[in-house]
């Protein structure tokens, strides 16, 4: 997964180094908090910049015939388990499963529940990759090392300076990753030190809150006790034996990062036993649409469509749905051509509206994924994509896929969106989000979005990852309730009924004060009431 996508949630060093992360799983609480469902609230109602979903439901939709739309997530995969998703997958119903044989003579044998380009027809899947800067990076060296501007031809001159950029974008995010690996490494060792001296001083077998409370109050021989105690309340850890698991898997995380998304060395493309440079290959890959880690994929899932009517875990947006998986984005960066095949595939099956939540700082195949969106224009299906989450305009500084094509015109099927936070303050804006008033059309909900994760359970993740399955989501409702609806009209309904804030806030990556307004095209977040209206309007008027 893109590097800008794999930070959908944020890592915070407290304590001696203690990690403390807001992407906490767990079994899912029989009543939601109004925090944990926030997206769905309405400004003027509940005092939360939301999306205004029950609003919605209550006012403008309840007792509307609605037809199923069908939702194509290009992901890292979904838990087709889920007790939230299970029930909404689609289901390829012209093929047989486990018979090895393309019954539906799509090009895909044995695709029931949707496709996996990262497996090779041995079952084996690519879970990491490297970044794209670092297979252009590796792809380049042997040509160009070594060599000056000037002693290269004039047709190589392209490519040379290709090479000089990919190297120092791979030279400085190696050297940003080794450091926090060693410092967390660093903090493992010394809060799993802090912990086990204050597990031994109380003699007791966990250190949870209640444990830690009391002894701040009656122990102060205790002298991490207290401070141990006021950092998990602070970031909502029920106990230190939960942060330090936090803090082993972010340590694992950036192990990954180096050894393997920052290895020039390291391919395992083999296993998926395609020709990666032949751009035009399909049929590659195998049915594993879950894939060995479904976390990204199943969260966005559950944003836009979990089970609403069963009285248990998260609300998904939209209720007339059905969710198809096209695995295509591993833990690094997703490759063009696979993006392409994926977006292909989705629209050959009958998806109306494909969320993506990935992205990437380099494209060397950027026209074969332009040709793909092409194709879902012709076809009529709406795109919805993840600005990212690196704090930049990505007006000026462009990440992957873009909102334009190779010519410079914008994509007219796509909607890029930002993310936005629970509180209309000068938080307002996610810190972590990119905008961009000519690139970003709109933002939704992205700070702290309580959804499913694998295994039955939930989480909370920040990110533009999360953003844009609202936004999908809010188009499937529109499309379910209003299927005449072009996907040019689907995103104008969207763009144009976006709720208009203009509260000052800290410019994400500053802490410069802007217009909110200033940060998007529409210079709004995502409002399903509004939007159903703005498509009853659009509706009654051909």
């Amino acid at each position: 997964m893109a590097s800008s996508a794999t930070r959908s949630f944020f890592l915070r060093l407290g304590l001696g180094g203690v990690l403390a992360g807001a992407a906490l799983t767990a079994r899912a609480q029989a009543v939601l908090t109004p925090i944990q469902r926030w997206q769905h609230l309405d400004q003027q109602a509940d005092g939360v910049p939301g999306i205004s979903a029950d609003r919605a439901y209550r006012e403008l939709l309840a007792g509307r015939t609605a037809t199923p739309v069908l939702v194509a997530v290009i992901d890292s995969g979904i838990d087709s388990a889920h007790a939230e998703l299970k029930p909404i997958l689609w289901r390829n119903a012209k093929e047989v499963a486990g018979n090895g044989q393309d019954d539906d003579h799509n090009g895909y044998v044995d695709d029931v529940r949707g496709w996996n380009f990262l497996g090779g027809k041995d079952g084996q899947n690519v879970g990491f990759e490297r970044l794209e800067q670092v297979r252009l990076y590796a792809q380049l060296r042997p040509q160009f090392e070594g060599k000056k501007r000037k002693n290269v031809a004039p047709a190589e001159q392209a490519q040379f300076d290709l090479y000089e950029k990919v190297k120092a974008s791979y030279e400085k995010t190696r050297l940003t990753e080794e450091e926090r690996y060693n410092r967390l490494r660093g903090a493992l060792a010394s809060n799993t030190a802090i912990y086990t001296q204050v597990k031994s001083e109380l003699g007791v077998p966990l250190l949870d809150l209640e444990v830690l409370r009391q002894a701040s109050l009656t122990r102060p021989d205790v002298k991490y006790a207290t401070p141990l105690y006021n950092f998990l309340q602070k970031n909502n850890f029920a106990s230190a034996e939960v942060a330090l698991k936090d803090l082993r898997e972010a340590v694992e995380h950036y192990q990954n990062r180096v050894e393997k998304n920052l290895n020039l060395a390291y391919n395992p493309r083999p296993l998926v036993g395609d020709d990666p440079t032949n751009l035009t290959q399909t049929g590659y890959g195998n049915p594993d649409s879950q894939g060995p880690d479904a976390s990204h994929g199943t969260h966005c899932a559950g944003i836009i469509g979990a089970v609403r009517t069963d009285q248990r875990g998260v609300e998904g947006v939209a209720g007339a749905v059905r969710i198809m998986s096209v695995r295509a984005v591993p833990s690094g960066d997703e490759r063009d051509k696979d993006v392409a095949n994926a977006i292909r595939y989705a629209v050959d099956n009958g998806a109306q509206i494909i969320s993506m939540s990935f992205g990437k700082d380099f494209s060397p195949d950027k026209a074969t994924v332009d040709a793909a969106m092409q194709y879902a224009e012709q076809k009529g299906v709406l795109l919805v994509h993840a600005a990212g989450n690196d704090s930049r305009n990505i007006d000026t500084d462009t990440g992957y896929p873009s909102a334009r094509y190779l010519s410079g015109e914008l994509i007219p099927n796509l909607l890029t969106v930002g993310a936005s936070s629970r509180t209309n303050t000068a938080e307002l804006a996610g810190s972590f989000s990119n905008f961009g008033p000519q690139s970003v059309d709109l933002f939704a909900p992205g700070v702290d979005i309580y959804s499913c994760a694998p295994g039955n359970t939930y989480a909370t993740h920040s990110g533009t990852s999360m953003a844009a399955p609202v936004v999908a989501g809010v188009a499937a409702v529109l499309k379910a309730y209003f299927p005449q609806l072009t996907a040019a009209q689907l995103k104008q309904c969207l763009v144009q009924s976006a709720v208009p804030y203009h509260t000052k806030v800290a410019q994400p990556g500053s802490k410069t004060l802007v217009d909110f307004a200033s940060l998007s095209r529409s210079g709004g977040i995502v409002n399903l009431y509004a939007a159903v209206q703005q498509a009853a309007l659009l509706t009654a008027a051909h």
